[in-house]
């Protein structure tokens, strides 16, 4: 009898640009945020929740040892900190309002810290270029699935 059971995280990501969705894709959760989960698992209070999102214009192929985003073009807090909970589900979202991230967006990454380049990152995910404009509003929704 085989007693081994594997816990897989899975992702899904979509992107709105001003209320349409333009991409849905999956995502990586990558090492760092792996272990972020074990250390919350072991209620350890020096892991910062997950309260941040970054949008930037980075184009390597996200990796499982990727630890921040490659080039940011803007970095800022999840609509609600540490995301939203239903059932093996939890989602981050965040709207980066007209005149913020402005650039050819290629990346969107997950971390738990108020400046890109410190803490953990959770999530990365690299996608064909999405053109934000000074006017444009873009909101991502990311979907971490624990099965």
């Amino acid at each position: 009898m085989n007693t081994q059971e594997l816990i897989k995280m899975t992702g899904r990501v979509r992107i709105a640009m001003n209320g349409e969705i333009v991409r849905d894709i999956k995502n990586l959760v990558v090492t760092e945020g792996k272990e972020w989960i074990a250390d919350r698992m072991q209620q350890d209070t020096g892991s910062a929740v997950m309260g941040w999102m970054t949008i930037g214009t980075g184009t390597t192929a996200a990796a499982v040892g990727d630890s921040t985003c490659e080039t940011q073009s803007a970095h800022q807090a999840l609509t609600t900190s540490g995301g939203v909970v239903a059932g093996a589900v939890i989602t981050f979202a965040s709207t980066f309002a007209a005149g913020v991230g402005t650039a050819a967006i290629t990346e969107a990454c997950i971390t738990n810290n108020t400046t890109v380049d410190t803490g953990d990152m959770f999530a990365r995910t690299v996608f064909a270029s999405i053109n934000k404009g000074a006017l444009d509003t873009m909101t991502i929704t990311w979907d971490i699935t624990i099965s």
